[in-house]
This record gives C-alpha cells, sequence and structure tokens, in this order.
C-alpha cells in the first residue's frame, strides 16, 4: 500500500511516520500535488491552529489536490488538527474555509474544563466495527487539543469522548477517516487502531477478535 503523509509545515511528521511504520507501511512524505497522483492512501497529520495550516495547504496546491483525491475515491485519514481540517470552517481564529470533505464546523471546548484536553481519556465507540476489533470495549487514548469537531450528520460519528461535552473522536463516512487522539501517542491501543484502519482501507478483514490487543 502506497500511503503519502502530507507534509505542510504543521504535522508531527517523524511520530506519525514511525506509528504508521510500526503499522506495516513505509509512508512517502508528500509536499506537492504531483507527489497524490498515484498513491493509494493519503495522511493528513496536524498539529497547531486550523487557518495557518488551511493557508499552508492551499499555498502548497494541495488543498485541489487533497480533494480531488477524495472526489476519486482515495483513501483520506485525518489526525487530530488534520481531522478537523476535513470540515467546513472552524471557530479557531479568522474564518478560513475548511476542506469541506465532510459537513460540520469545528468549536471550541467549553469553559467549564481546562483547555486544551491533554492527557488519556476513553474512546466509546457508536456500534461494532472492524476499526475496534482487538481492543477493549473502551480503550484509552491520548489527547491533545483545544477544539471539536460538530459533523452535521451525526451518522459518522464512530466514536465519542467525553470531555466538557461529548465529542467526537473519530469518524468515518465512506473512504474518509478522522482521529482526533494521538495514535502515535496511544500506545498499544494507537498502533491497534492503525494497523485496523489499514486492514480496512486494504480491503482486508483479518483483524484479532474484539477484547484483546
Amino acid at each position: 500500500m502506497r500511503v503519502a503523509l502530507i507534509d505542510y509545515g504543521a504535522g508531527n511528521l517523524r511520530s506519525a511516520s514511525r506509528a504508521l511504520a510500526a503499522a506495516g507501511v513505509d509512508p512517502i512524505i508528500v509536499s506537492q500535488p504531483a507527489g497524490l497522483a498515484a498513491t493509494d492512501t493519503i495522511v493528513v497529520p496536524g498539529v497547531g491552529a486550523f487557518a495557518p495550516a488551511m493557508r499552508r495547504l492551499a499555498a502548497a496546491g494541495l488543498v485541489d489536490a487533497i480533494q480531488s483525491a477524495a472526489q476519486r475515491g482515495v483513501p483520506l485519514v485525518g489526525i487530530c488538527l488534520g481531522m478537523q481540517l476535513l470540515f467546513d470552517r472552524s471557530e479557531e481564529g479568522e474564518p478560513v474555509p475548511g476542506l469541506s470533505l465532510l459537513p460540520g464546523i469545528v468549536r471550541r471546548l467549553p469553559e467549564s474544563v481546562k483547555v486544551p484536553h491533554m492527557g488519556w481519556n476513553t474512546l466509546e465507540p457508536r456500534g461494532a466495527s472492524p476499526l475496534f476489533a482487538g481492543l477493549p470495549l473502551r480503550p484509552f487514548a491520548y489527547f491533545v487539543h483545544s477544539y471539536i469537531v460538530r459533523p452535521a450528520d451525526p451518522a459518522c460519528v464512530a466514536a465519542e469522548t467525553e470531555y466538557g461535552t461529548r465529542f467526537a473522536s473519530i469518524v468515518h463516512s465512506g473512504r474518509i477517516w478522522g482521529l482526533q487522539f494521538h495514535p502515535e501517542k496511544s500506545s498499544a491501543v494507537g498502533a491497534r487502531l492503525l494497523r485496523n484502519l489499514l486492514a480496512q482501507i486494504a480491503g482486508e478483514r483479518r483483524v484479532a477478535p474484539r477484547g484483546t490487543i
């Protein structure tokens, strides 16, 4: 599987690359649209703020390239900020359009909790999915974020997490996935989720039964 890891100056490329390698793929770092021409899967990592990230993607010509690839049916995975960029817009900073691959907006976490949300928290799957094979019923993952997505279509929420409010910690619609947490920081749970996700993208179903990591 040829996995393109997008480099737009806002991603934790080194740790994301190591996590993907541990999951069984050797990602190719891509910073130009031409690098997406023959890819099997696109991964958009990210840390930082929504508007500067979108400006950097646009400056590199990657917005149109990512959108075109998604329209062709190329699987796309957004991680942390990369998940938020999949949506229409964010309340963070100046108003800048997102990738608009999934309808919805990005909102700040409520003032009733400490922001950023940093540390371990549970994923609560909404329904059965091969993505959660081999995992405990409510696995722990590692989060670092101040904003959350509010999808227009609740059916795309694959897992939720509670922190001042319930929010979408995993989204999935068609061939698009988003992970609000950092799988590369989430130990065995993050590694298993990435392996399951890549297996699902590849059309494989040979994953462990639930209940073990």
